[in-house]
């Protein structure tokens, strides 16, 4: 057997073990979007019938279409917060003179590591005597907090391969520090930022205990409202939000990655025009 012979194998063996894991992770998940359009009244194969009335449920105003548009403005609003703090934290790590750098990021890690429960409670007790619970700002605040170590991690990893003597050669140019970010550092690290920014909107979006501590009546995100469905009833609409989900998330994987491919395209036009 030749060298080219085995590594044409190895390839395939590796490509058909990768497909076996998508397969894997996934069938389980796509299982359940044929019940979403179930007629019946229960979770059950086979089907009796095809029918729209789940999605017609979900969709109709109601206590979920309202807590969709909660999760939504929540996630967008400690999205944009967690993105500026986390992109900031991740650029004064980069610089390599910052004093106690791994005390620091071990506590912007902390929200990772600790328990939801205990986080939420901490919360809790923290926002309650600062009036912030039972608000939207105190919601959008604890999911932020919970969002930003993803955005550091993210940018972080981007700004590894950055090369600090840019904004040197800026501030040489008279560029103030502030531009200099923006129209160096920005550009070159916006597939990290924006893959950051992608993670903590799933966190917000996805995060439910901390919602259950914080959140009022007023503030009842998807989450919530489908853990609430579980708990008293479990019916097909649950399972039709759940699919409705899951496509979301792959139309924001989608653009991720179509933008993670084009920022490089951008700055390298940049620099041609320059």
């Amino acid at each position: 057997m030749t060298y080219q012979h085995s590594a044409r194998l190895a390839r395939l063996a590796h490509f058909a073990y990768g497909w076996l894991m998508v397969a894997f992770l996934l069938l389980p998940l796509m299982a359940m979007v044929p019940i979403s359009f179930s007629s019946g009244s229960f979770l059950s194969y086979p089907l009796p019938g095809l029918s729209l009335q789940w999605y017609d449920r979900v969709f109709s105003p109601g206590p979920w279409t309202r807590s969709l548009v909660n999760s939504l403005i929540v996630g967008l609003l400690s999205t944009v917060v967690a993105t500026v703090l986390g992109t900031l934290a991740a650029f004064a790590f980069a610089r390599r003179n910052l004093p106690a750098k791994r005390t620091l990021l071990g506590f912007l890690m902390a929200p990772m590591i600790v328990p939801s429960v205990i986080t939420g409670l901490g919360m809790y007790f923290l926002f309650s005597l600062l009036g912030l619970t039972a608000s939207l700002t105190g919601l959008v605040l604890a999911h932020a907090i919970l969002a930003t170590p993803f955005v550091v991690i993210t940018v972080t990893a981007t700004l590894q391969q950055f090369d600090m003597t840019l904004l040197r050669a800026a501030y040489s140019l008279g560029a103030s520090p502030v531009r200099a970010f923006f129209t160096v550092v920005v550009p070159m690290i916006l597939s990290g930022i924006v893959s950051g920014a992608l993670f903590a909107f799933i966190t917000s979006f996805d995060e439910i205990v901390v919602a259950i501590f914080i959140g009022g009546p007023d503030q009842r995100t998807l989450p919530r409202q489908m853990f609430d469905g579980i708990r008293d009833t479990i019916d097909p609409s649950i399972v039709a939000m759940s699919s409705f989900l899951m496509v979301v998330a792959t139309v924001a994987l989608t653009l991720s990655a179509w933008l993670s491919q084009r920022a490089p395209r951008i700055v390298s036009s940049e620099k041609v025009s320059e």
